[in-house]
């Protein structure tokens, strides 16, 4: 054994020791930051070839290990937009210059552009789910897209669908004018006027008419309301927008399966709207109207931003539609912990890791969104504080193995004296 080697050895294991304590220093510092993954120094040890009657002291080697896999506490926020996973999976950012990365820290804020981003300014990335739908890429990157909450200001959406209920009276005498011919004095059992929306969200009136035109037979007519000289007054400017028949059984009032269940008009300067008459009946009751509604919504402005579990975004629009907007894309490799760190709570793919896979939040492989809490760093203090001392202890010893070392390499020096 040589005083040299014994003198590396030990300075290759003070090395080591002061790696150690360098990642006690960052977890301690880290405690508090969100999302941050404990790191650990793993030592290896490096043999050198002893031969017989004698021993060659090796060295210790370092290896840095990220408990990137390990959950961290959720805390709740008062922020709609702190989000948090719980299980498998990070979310995907990008930096002004294109570059992805994952993450596990969710303080996501609104900026000045409306793009939510995170502490470090990038931006969070998802699905439009206007565009591409729920259905993402799930080998890569392509097809996410900004979200871009804060630019949704004043959307609108056209009436497509409706429903009414209503019960006929089956006692109503037979009709000789009917709605559908829009004539004056045209007779009708029971009329009701529905709100919808057109393109550019404008409430528009449609009159519905039910008039008895046979036994157990019913004609449904609509009219747009502007068109009506005075109210219940015919003729309407111009035709029925729609014309339909309900045919009812005598026996037990409910549409027959041969009858006609909706009707299908254009809504004026909308869209085409299916209004769903399958719930009406014919009973020996006066008309009424048990329940009506219609989708779309006038102009209105983002009020908030709710995240579902599955990371949908859905916005809340003053006039209370509710719209899904992105689906917020959540990522996970093989192997997370050989992920590498970088600054901003943010990592990167290594060929350690694996490729990347995308998904949806409650997925099968994938954790959950919390909305309204952020997680915590896993760290343990009273841990690291244990490890601080075992390493300080560790290194002393090994400064004193230098020293005896360098002490005895005197007193080979002073031989020759």
């Amino acid at each position: 054994m040589s005083l040299y080697g014994m003198m590396r050895t030990s300075v290759s294991g003070m090395s080591a020791l002061a790696g150690r304590l360098a990642t006690v220093a960052d977890n301690i510092a880290n405690t508090s930051t969100f999302g941050y993954k404990r790191a650990s120094l793993e030592f290896e040890t490096q043999v050198l070839d002893n031969r017989a009657g004698g021993y060659n002291s090796g060295s210790v080697s370092t290896a840095v290990r990220r408990e990137v896999s390990q959950q961290g506490s959720l805390r709740a926020t008062t922020s709609a937009t702190d989000l948090a996973i719980s299980g498998t999976g990070f979310f995907i950012v990008q930096d002004p210059a294109g570059d992805y990365y994952l993450t596990r820290a969710g303080s996501f804020l609104v900026n000045a552009e409306g793009y939510l981003v995170n502490s470090s300014g990038q931006t969070v990335l998802g699905y439009d789910l206007s565009s591409l739908g729920t259905t993402g890429v799930a080998n890569g990157f392509a097809g996410l897209s900004p979200i871009a909450v804060g630019l949704l200001e004043l959307q609108t959406e056209p009436t497509t669908a409706a429903s009414m209920t209503v019960n006929l009276p089956s006692e109503a005498a037979v009709a000789a004018l009917l709605p559908s011919a829009n004539v004056a004095n045209a007779e009708y059992s029971g009329k009701t006027s529905m709100v919808v929306y057109d393109n550019l969200g404008k409430e528009r009136f449609i009159d519905f008419y039910f008039t008895k035109t046979a036994a157990e037979t019913w004609e449904v007519t609509a009219f747009d309301a502007s068109e009506a000289g005075t109210p219940d007054a015919f003729p309407y400017a111009s035709g029925p927008l729609a014309t339909e028949t309900l045919e009812f059984d005598a026996t037990t009032g409910s549409l027959l399966s041969t009858s006609a269940t909706d009707m299908t008009l254009t809504v004026p300067g909308g869209a085409s709207m299916t209004v769903d008459f399958s719930g009406a009946s014919q009973l020996g009751v006066d008309y009424t109207v048990l329940a009506a509604d219609a989708n779309g919504s006038a102009p209105g402005a983002v009020e908030r931003v709710e995240i579902g579990d599955d990371g949908t975004v859905y916005g809340i629009y003053e006039n209370g539609f509710v719209r899904s907007l992105y689906q917020l894309a959540v990522a996970k490799v093989p192997s997370p912990d050989n992920l590498r760190a970088l600054s901003g709570n943010n990592f990167s793919v290594t060929i350690a890791s694996g490729d990347v896979l995308v998904g949806r939040a409650g997925s099968q492989g994938y954790g959950t969104i919390s909305s309204g809490a952020l997680e915590e760093s896993n760290v343990d203090m009273a841990t690291e504080l244990t490890i601080m001392i075992e390493a300080q202890r560790s290194y002393a010893a090994n400064s004193k193995v230098f020293q005896t070392g360098s002490d005895l390499m005197d007193v080979l020096v002073n031989l020759k004296r």
